[in-house]
């Protein structure tokens, strides 16, 4: 048989109606689930406790920004870090860019 009867032979017969619209969404909203545990709320999670490390960070803390400097924090500010990258050497930063310190990777400044 060709792909198109089979097709039309597991269709609903025209006398029951309609399926179950609940039905029809199910696999949609077991989808939407799957990716909210998996993938959103893990994601959320570590969101959140990049910003509260970001947060947290003092003055003398060691840091890593995005770009993968590493430096010690000299001044915080609102939204602006100070790091001294090498002596008498200093840059400033935004916050946003901090991502973490250099004890999570492992090396020593």
């Amino acid at each position: 048989m060709t792909t198109l009867s089979l097709i039309y032979l597991q269709a609903a017969p025209a006398g029951q109606g309609s399926p179950n619209m609940l039905t029809g969404l199910l696999p949609l909203l077991l989808v939407f689930v799957v990716f909210y545990f998996f993938m959103i709320r893990p994601q959320m999670k570590k969101q959140k406790e990049l910003n509260t490390y970001r947060n947290a960070i003092a003055k003398g803390d060691k840091v890593i920004t995005t770009g993968g400097i590493y430096g010690k924090v000299v001044d915080v500010s609102d939204n602006v870090i100070t790091i001294e990258i090498a002596n008498d050497v200093k840059i400033r930063v935004d916050k946003n860019a901090i991502l973490k310190d250099p004890t999570d990777v492992g090396t020593r400044q």
